[in-house]
């Protein structure tokens, strides 16, 4: 343990501008650190006391949560007005208003605290994965348990985990424009640099938050956490997360009300004015209105509506980084996904060699696979972690286990990159020649061979045909040679081809089928080759509309390749280019696009969707650069996410429509009356208790059932559309508001408690039972059964509002008794009112129907949305790296 504490002294005084200068000997010694790594128990007690190596931590933040309820516009009204009645003297309001937003506030912070917590246990479970040598064997860790004098491997599309020394290279490139700004990657070698280097000139280390744009490494951890030149940056800024569609649209919305509000108050108070009312009744009266046209609970509302979504993703194995993203996967209707592990099953296995040359074997064709991998050839053959799927099937393959590691030295190695498509190797065997071998796509292998006979040709295309992953190898003598160059990989002599199958998923047809009802079209990017898709798309029963490669797709320009898009379903041999432009061509069209991929190549085009998704086995570069990860790669999870997404919005129309249409009439009949009657219709305390009752009658709603053909397209805030429902139904609500007020004042000859009881229960009547019309299209009850539990909260409110002036606290409330016949004529007045609104929605929505233009497309996104939300997108992924938790 001494030597351990001496380890960590010299790690923590040790800078990573220090390390460069160093040789790689005097900075593993420094770091108590060998080339084989740190032993278990060292690193274990360097973890225990330095910390876990993450900048920042998904943990649920209570007053975050608590501050963030008070940024709606609405609630800031609320407070105003609570603020003004209290300074004016009038307690009961202020009362009132406190209770409403306790309720909002309470609601909203607890529904989005819960969600943030199930998000939390949902992080703490994915986790980004790092190869390290511990006790000189290579195993994968989590990148959190990284300490300085942990020595890691660095491969294609990597994000560096912490601030690295590095020991070897081989090609190594890195994007360091997260911290450099600079655009192309920069070239490392494990040579010190000289002293007070620029942070971009520190050629000999890699940086955490960079991605490794080619080639690999190994080196040597000298920071981790908030010690490395990321955490610095990280600790100095701020996180705030631009709003997304949906909240756009809330605040397009609230702002509606806003307007409405201050013009409907204003003219109020002046008129009071004039009418030589009392200037404090007045105004109270006019802050009434004000916050009784509001629908005080829509934060509260839709917070339930996320946070319950959040919790039903939650047990389906879905993690979505933000609640509002939700609604975004609703808002999908073309998902493009990789193949391999979406439509198959993702378990790579090798199931044979075909020589193609007369003197090569399928023993020996395996051995050409074997040594043209990018892994040391003994730490490969003891564990393939960290490999690629493919090279990781070629060793775990029965054959490998005959491969001696020790006849072979490897010269040099060009690896591999999504460019060139194959892997290059310099090798020569002991007392034997020295060999060229290549290994990679068929069709670019084939390029650096000669004539390929026609039957080599039919071999290749029958296997393409059934479905497998081919990997041709080719090969040549090489003496005299000591690094490979772009030159030198020509001539090559075709070896055989490597086959490999990965068997389409048993349940993905029925998830294909899902996804069709909810009208969204599936299409398949891949760098595979076109016959394997088109192969497994065939066994899946999945309709292809065509085929485009990616050598098509670079003739075809924009135009071109929007309209063909629009019909192809399989794209194949695409470079990542080419996928971020079919993505960004597809959005253009007018469709709202998720990519689902995991790759280092998937990286550009998960950026530019409009809903990133990624699995939790993805690499790091995917895994940040998505908006969902699902724990689970399954489409069917998928289908289940964009229901949800869906259904949360139509339950917020919901409330909304129903909220504005009636509150904008009742506070249009109150402004009215206030005009013209001789007292004030309803007392300031009693608008806002009528709207504290209606408005938790409707907490319901987020669980209310939704209609299916509400669920087979994506909808969007419509501000226009709110409007025009507003100012259709509103007035509807005021028409029986009206004739409540003939019927009180003739009929009853009613005194001014009396009018008040009898209007307080009318509107609880009307604006509450309303929403039963409001939350279908169809016919109320016969073709859409609310849930239960809206139709109990709305039934009791409307008994709790016929209860309270007739309650012990009628008196202080301000109401008196009103007679039983009230009543009767109150029931019938129902009722023709729920009549006159279904017919009105049915002739509004006919009308909404017709209105829409032919061809128009249902709807199109804001150019601004993709970028706010591609800011969103962690430009540093590791920086969300997660502590782990308890």
């Amino acid at each position: 343990m001494a030597h351990v504490n001496v380890g960590e002294r010299s790690l923590l005084q040790l800078t990573i501008a220090d390390a460069a200068g160093l040789g790689t000997e005097q900075v593993l010694k420094q770091l108590a650190s060998s080339a084989a790594g740190l032993s278990d128990t060292a690193s274990a007690a360097r973890l225990a006391e330095l910390g876990p190596n993450a900048v920042l931590t998904h943990r649920a933040n209570g007053w975050l949560v608590l501050g963030r309820q008070f940024a709606s516009p609405i609630l800031i009204l609320l407070l105003i007005t609570a603020a003004v009645s209290l300074f004016l003297g009038d307690a009961a309001n202020s009362i009132v208003i406190g209770v409403i937003l306790l309720v909002s506030v309470g609601l909203g912070f607890t529904n989005e605290y819960r969600a943030e917590r199930a998000s939390e246990a949902l992080h703490s479970r994915v986790a980004h994965r790092t190869v390290v040598l511990r006790d000189g064997a290579a195993q994968e860790v989590a990148v959190t348990a990284l300490v300085p004098g942990d020595v890691v491997h660095l491969n294609l599309g990597a994000i560096v985990p912490s601030d690295i020394r590095l020991l070897s290279t081989n090609d190594l490139l890195c994007d360091e424009s997260i911290l450099t700004g600079e655009p192309l990657p920069a070239a490392k070698d494990p040579q010190p640099v000289v002293a007070g280097a620029a942070l971009g000139d520190l050629t000999s280390c890699a940086f955490m938050g960079t991605v490794v744009h080619s080639g690999g490494g190994t080196g040597v951890v000298v920071a981790t956490g908030i010690s490395t030149e990321f955490g610095r940056i990280t600790q100095g800024l701020g996180q705030r997360q631009p709003q997304t569609e949906f909240q756009l649209g809330l605040k397009r919305f609230s702002f509606l009300l806003l307007q409405v509000a201050v013009v409907l108050t204003t003219l109020i108070f002046i008129a009071n004015l004039v009418l030589q009312r009392p200037l404090i009744e007045s105004l109270l009266f006019s802050l009434a209105i004000a916050v009784g046209i509001t629908p005080q609970l829509l934060p509260a509302i839709v917070g339930t509506s996320l946070a319950t979504g959040t919790r039903q993703l939650a047990r389906r194995k879905v993690l979505v980084k933000r609640l509002v993203c939700i609604e975004d996967l609703g808002d999908m209707d073309i998902l493009v996904t990789d193949k391999t592990g979406t439509l198959t099953e993702g378990r790579i296995s090798f199931t044979g060699a075909l020589p193609t040359a007369s003197n090569m074997s399928g023993d020996g064709l395996l051995t050409l696979g074997l040594l043209a991998t990018e892994a040391d050839y003994a730490e490969a053959k003891r564990s393939s972690a960290g490999q690629n799927p493919l090279d990781a099937a070629l060793w775990d393959s029965p054959g490998a286990s005959s491969f001696d590691p020790g006849r072979f030295e490897r010269l040099d190695l060009v690896g591999f990159d999504h460019q060139r498509r194959r892997t290059t190797v310099l090798v020569r065997e002991l007392g034997g020649p020295t060999l060229l071998i290549t290994k990679g796509a068929p069709e670019d292998v084939l390029a650096f061979c000669g004539l390929i006979p026609p039957a080599v040709q039919a071999t290749l295309d029958a296997q393409f045909e059934a479905g497998s992953r081919v990997v041709a190898v080719a090969t040549r003598r090489a003496e005299g040679l000591a690094i490979v160059s772009p030159e030198v990989g020509r001539g090559l002599t075709l070896a055989g081809f490597l086959i490999f199958l990965d068997r389409p998923k048993d349940n993905v047809g029925a998830s294909l089928d899902q996804l069709a009802a909810l009208g969204i079209s599936v299409k398949i990017a891949t760098g595979d080759n076109a016959k394997v898709a088109e192969r497994v798309c065939a066994d899946l029963g999945m309709a292809s509309g065509g085929t485009l490669t990616g050598v098509t797709m670079e003739e075809l320009s924009d135009a071109e390749l929007v309209s063909a898009a629009r019909q192809t379903t399989i794209f194949a041999r695409v470079s990542p280019e080419q996928k971020a432009r079919l993505i960004t061509l597809l959005r253009q069209s007018g469709g709202s696009v998720g990519f689902l991929g995991d790759g280092v190549n998937d990286a550009l085009a998960l950026h530019k969707a409009d809903i990133g998704i990624s699995v939790d086995s993805a690499t790091d570069v995917a895994k940040d650069a998505a908006d969902v990860i699902l724990l689970d790669k399954d489409l069917g999870v998928l289908a289940d996410g964009v229901k949800e997404g869906r259904r949360i919005f139509a339950n917020t129309i919901k409330y909304v429509l129903m909220g504005t249409s009636s509150n904008f009439g009742n506070m249009f009949s109150a402004a009215t009356a206030s005009v013209v009657l001789s007292f004030l219709p309803m007392l300031p305390g009693q608008i806002l208790l009528n709207n504290l009752l209606y408005d938790a009658g409707q907490l319901a709603i987020p669980g209310d059932r939704v209609d299916k053909e509400q669920l087979r397209a994506p909808a969007h805030w419509d501000i226009g559309f709110i409007r025009r429902f507003m100012f259709l139904f509103g007035p509807i609500s005021s028409l029986f508001d009206f004739a409540t007020f003939a019927l009180m004042l003739i009929a009853f000859d009613a005194a001014p408690g009396e009018f008040r009881a009898g209007w307080f229960i009318e509107s609880i009547a009307t604006q509450t039972l309303i929403i039963f019309a409001i939350r279908t299209r169809r016919v109320p009850f016969l073709r859409s059964r609310p849930s239960a539990g809206l139709i109990g909260a709305s039934l009791g409110v409307v008994a709790l509002g016929i209860f309270l002036p007739f309650s012990p606290m009628a008196g202080v409330l301000g109401f008196d008794p009103i007679p039983a016949p009230f009543f009767l004529v109150l029931l019938g007045m129902v009722v023709v009112y729920l009549v006159l609104v279904e017919f009105a929605k049915q002739w509004f929505f006919s009308r909404a129907a017709q209105q829409l233009p032919e061809g128009l497309p249902i709807r199109r996104r804001h150019a601004t949305h993709h970028i706010v939300r591609r800011a969103s997108r962690f430009s540093a992924p590791v920086a969300v790296q997660r502590a782990p938790h308890g």
